[in-house]
């Protein structure tokens, strides 16, 4: 079993996925939202083929380590996954602010094309969400 991790935006999800054994994040891909019904469908048929037993999602915070409106997306998002489905899989929120600055900063020390850089960011994000939490395990 694999542990898959979300990072959730408005207009594209970041998809990670851990090895078998549950100790490094690999990024898998980068979904371009379309609505919801197609990106629950999608994500679920990901969590069927790679037998994802955990999800972890990055769940944005203010600074001040409130939830605000995008953190309320989120967990609404994830709320009407596990609904498509009724499902019960382990879903674990992980704090998420800045990685995307972090996984920015990364491609940029990469010398990463902008136009790369927008298309992989969101993936690099959800891969540093995994490690993160696979690392604090």
């Amino acid at each position: 079993m694999r542990i898959m991790a979300l990072d959730v935006g408005d207009v594209r999800i970041g998809i990670a996925l851990s090895d078998p054994l549950k100790i490094t994040a690999q990024g898998l891909e980068t979904l371009t939202r379309t609505n919801n019904k197609k990106d629950y469908q999608y994500i679920w048929q990901l969590i069927e083929d790679k037998e994802v037993s955990e999800l972890v999602v990055g769940l944005p915070k203010n600074m001040n380590g409130t939830i605000g409106p995008q953190g309320e997306k989120v967990k609404t998002f994830v709320e009407e996954l596990l609904k498509y489905k009724d499902a019960d899989l382990k879903v674990i929120y992980v704090d998420e602010r800045l990685t995307t600055v972090t996984a920015e900063k990364t491609l940029i020390a990469g010398d990463v094309s902008r136009k790369k850089r927008k298309q992989v960011v969101d993936k690099l994000a959800a891969t540093v969400i995994l490690q993160s939490y696979l690392d604090s395990k």
